[in-house]
């Protein structure tokens, strides 16, 4: 898997990135894993998994096993632009469910703590709509949400003061 074009995101576990690629694996249905490194005698303890490499939605992704000094936080999340409501239910209610949580504005924390946006369509266009009123409207919408409802910011937008 490993190439010398594009980007590969590392994601830096606490000595479960191999059952966090298998989680992901799962979840997106496109995705493949690639090789799987074994710690040595050189980068004790042995045996353990050093990193496990995967892709999903074409991305490429290396699973480290880092050690507890640098947890996820929000500050860095993965959008899911989907192609419809169903999609969009599905990505929701797979990540933030066994063990992950709902935060703000369709964002989630998966079991792992890695944060993922979930963006149904039609919401982008409703928040950068080229009426401010219309465009505010819907944003504060958003923002009364967890999980997002495009049918209710699309009503909010609609609404004239």
């Amino acid at each position: 898997m490993s190439d010398s074009t594009g980007f590969t995101t590392c994601l830096w576990f606490d000595g479960d990135a191999e059952a966090a690629a298998d989680y992901y694996l799962s979840v997106f249905k496109d995705g493949k894993r690639g090789r799987t490194v074994r710690r040595n005698e050189a980068v004790p303890p042995g045996g353990e998994v050093l990193f496990v490499e995967f892709e999903i939605n074409g991305q490429k992704f290396v699973g480290l096993n880092g050690g507890p000094e640098f947890p996820f936080t929000e500050a860095v999340s993965f959008m899911i632009d989907c192609a419809d409501e169903a999609e969009a239910d599905y990505y929701y209610d797979e990540l933030s469910g066994n063990g992950g949580q709902e935060s703000a504005c369709g964002w989630v924390k998966d079991r792992f703590g890695v944060s993922w946006q979930v963006i149904p369509p039609g919401l982008h266009d409703l928040i950068a709509d080229p009426d401010p009123g219309r465009a505010t409207r819907a944003t504060a919408a958003m923002m009364t949400m967890k999980k997002l409802d495009v049918a209710q910011m699309r009503r909010a937008a609609d609404a004239e003061g």
